[in-house]
């Protein structure tokens, strides 16, 4: 039976201020403070036990996960408020020494990852240059045009996002870049309202009416359906093949293959991988087969608890045997790095850009029961070469940065880069 209900500000857990004690009877309970010091032991075990599962070794980065186990919880259990747990579980990860383990945020997961804000596109294709939110690319019919600085986006302002998002270790920058997309983006046929900033310094408030992203829907185990595009064109006598993710598998293989026969007598192959993610790894070992005709040539391997697959190059006869360029820059991930790096390291193409994501493990991202995201590899790549891609990337041959006076000149500087190069290759 309850005899009486006595309120108090201070709380019966030590390190948890401003909650309240409730005392039934005799048995006091401090329901707020239990509940979140709960919260907190459950991430910290989704966490944990996520690593001991599903880790691609047996002792995850070499340690005792049962002796981490015992160190890092009764820290968890202490932990003062949400950000302590956050950072106690970060130091148990960085254990590791092993990149893509990381609790990110809420509200940076929040802001990127999934499609919240929805798929139409604004006409134009954005990065984050020297802090500051910059059009890269813009469509024909766009009104907003290559160069340009989008300062705002429906009253957000973009430079102060993503300073803020920068200055948190555990953000990537293909997190960064995504959670800024989002705000650029929206359902297609709504409108987004942008501050923009032209070369001349001009502040312009403009109305943009957002459209159907471009491409063609395709989807892939749990993955959304995803718009893919593929463009191939002529620059002079060299080929010039771009598109977006390595999905929409029979489609993309048909269009590469017809692009690499028109080809055939080109001077040179650029294949432009700048800002895509990646997608299914074994596009990579069929693409790279229209680039070469020799056997036994493999682009790396992936180790999984367990197993072990090999990325054996399928070779074409009749492969395009011309020099090949990649361009990749900070959101060149995944199946992109596999593809540029392993090409790179058997000698049979020249990368040029910026140094990739890093993000060449199959990753996955989930929620957290405090409402975090966290980020786990399910297996390690070492590339041909003998280097771990994750985390370091491919180093281009050529660095080259995109800048914001280049391009409001009107120049791709990576792609000039490339082209030049085989002009001096064919010479």
């Amino acid at each position: 039976m309850i005899a009486w209900l006595r309120r108090s500000p201070r709380c019966c857990h030590a390190g948890i201020v401003r909650q309240t004690r409730l005392t039934f009877g005799l048995v006091t309970l401090c329901v707020s403070g239990f509940a979140q010091q709960q919260i907190h032991i459950e991430t910290f075990e989704k966490v944990w036990s996520t690593i001991r599962d599903q880790h691609w070794e047996t002792k995850p980065g070499g340690l005792d996960w049962d002796a981490v186990h015992r160190e890092f919880r009764p820290r968890v259990e202490a932990a003062e408020n949400a950000e302590a747990a956050r950072a106690i579980m970060r130091e148990m990860l960085a254990r590791l020494h092993q990149t893509h383990f990381t609790v990110v945020p809420a509200v940076a997961y929040a802001n990127g990852n999934g499609n919240q804000g929805g798929d139409g596109s604004p006409g134009f294709e954005i990065r984050v240059l020297n802090g500051r939110v910059i059009v890269v690319e813009a469509e024909e019919q766009s009104i907003i045009r290559t160069g340009t600085e989008i300062v705002s986006a429906d009253g957000v302002k973009l430079a102060p996002l993503a300073a803020q998002l920068a200055a948190d270790p555990a953000i990537s920058g293909l997190t960064l870049h995504r959670a800024i997309s989002q705000q650029v983006t929206g359902q297609p046929g709504t409108k987004k309202k942008f501050e923009v900033l032209d070369g001349a310094g001009v502040m312009t408030s403009l109305d943009v009416t957002l459209t159907e992203a471009r491409g063609n829907l395709a989807g892939f185990g749990n993955l959304p359906p995803q718009h893919v595009w593929f463009e191939f064109k002529r620059i002079g006598n060299s080929g010039y093949v771009r598109f977006n993710e390595f999905l929409d598998l029979v489609r993309m293989m048909a269009q590469f293959s017809k692009a690499i026969n028109d080809c055939a007598q080109c001077d040179g192959l650029v294949i432009d991988l700048r800002g895509n993610p990646g997608g299914i790894g074994a596009m990579a070992m069929g693409m790279a087969g229209f680039l070469t005709d020799k056997a036994d040539l493999r682009l790396g391997t992936m180790y999984m608890r367990g197993a072990a697959l090999n990325f054996v190059i399928n070779p074409r006869a009749g492969a395009y045997a011309g020099p090949v360029a990649i361009l990749v820059d900070g959101l060149s991930a995944s199946t992109s790095e596999i593809f540029a790096g392993g090409l790179q390291d058997i000698g049979r193409a020249r990368v040029f850009g910026t140094r990739t994501a890093g993000a060449a493990l199959p990753s996955v991202f989930t929620r957290l029961p405090n409402g975090d995201g966290f980020q786990y590899a399910v297996a390690n790549y070492i590339s041909q070469g003998g280097k771990a891609l994750e985390g370091n990337g491919v180093t281009p041959d050529v660095e080259v940065k995109l800048s914001r006076e280049s391009l409001l000149a009107g120049q791709d500087t990576v792609l000039e880069a490339a082209l030049d190069w085989i002009r001096r290759t064919k010479q």
